[in-house]
């Protein structure tokens, strides 16, 4: 039987002020399966069609960053310590920065994991 989960994009907009992104990855959080995964995926030759200036290894460690925070990774910082739905609602918060997520969409899956592996490779490679 399917379960509902949520989803959001992350997208990378290098300069804020021309609002030009890219997606990066993706967050899905499934409460009943109790899960929350993100993985990310910095296509660099778009990166610098969009912003030659932009550096692409610090984009991509703060991307490596929403990763261990969606896993409850120590090495995420406080933001990981927090339970699980606190964290889903932190990453998924609006923002105006280099790297924002998405708004959050809705759907169905039997496994989230899964789910994950398919809206990156459909959204974001």
């Amino acid at each position: 039987m399917p379960d509902t989960f949520d989803f959001a994009l992350i997208r990378v907009v290098p300069r804020v002020e021309r609002g030009e992104q890219l997606n990066a990855g993706v967050i899905v959080a499934c409460a009943t399966r109790g899960y929350l995964g993100a993985a990310v995926h910095l296509d660099r030759a778009k990166l610098a069609a969009l912003a030659p200036s932009a550096d692409a290894d610090d984009i991509f460690e703060a991307l490596s960053l929403i990763e261990l925070i969606a896993a409850g990774d120590r090495r995420g910082g406080p933001i990981a310590r927090l339970p699980r739905g606190e964290r889903f609602h932190w990453l998924v918060a609006p923002r105006s920065a280099v790297i924002q997520p998405g708004p959050v969409h809705t759907g169905m899956c039997s496994e989230p994991a899964e789910a994950l592996a398919q809206l990156l490779a459909k959204l974001v490679t």
